[in-house]
């Protein structure tokens, strides 16, 4: 199974060790699921791994460390086409072109209403519990 993780679950997961979001976060190197990642993910992630570390919630190296290892981890795509618009939010858009391009199975997102669309592409909007859940964690 392939996935793009939501920034939303990166945030969640890295802001509480006690939360699904943390967990799915644990299981990056588990072989019953890849994620992907492209270059405008990677820049959001980053941004978000900046506020955590502004807002007193991370160290600045822990936030280096974790964008290197999801680089790592992550299978990287390039995005040749775009599907735009597709999204309710314009700024989503890059995670749907992403997940199109990787031939994703799911988007792991908190906001499901905002992926729906991605139904059309047959890929599934999920939240961390439910991809939990598909992996038998749960």
């Amino acid at each position: 199974m392939r996935v793009v993780l939501d920034t939303n679950v990166l945030y969640s997961g890295l802001n509480s060790a006690r939360g699904v979001s943390y967990r799915v976060l644990t299981l990056l190197a588990d072989a019953r699921f890849e994620t992907a990642i492209s270059v405008p993910l990677a820049l959001e992630y980053e941004d978000v791994l900046g506020r955590l570390v502004s807002s007193g919630r991370l160290e600045a190296r822990d936030a280096d460390d974790a964008l290197d290892f999801l680089r790592r981890a992550s299978v990287r795509q390039t995005i040749f086409f775009l599907w735009r618009p597709s999204l309710r939010d314009p700024k989503d858009d890059h995670v749907a072109e992403l997940a199109i391009a990787a031939g994703c199975d799911a988007i792991v997102t908190y906001h499901h209403r905002d992926y729906s669309p991605m139904v059309r592409f047959d890929i599934a909007v999920l939240s961390p519990h439910e991809l939990l859940t598909s992996l038998g964690e749960q």
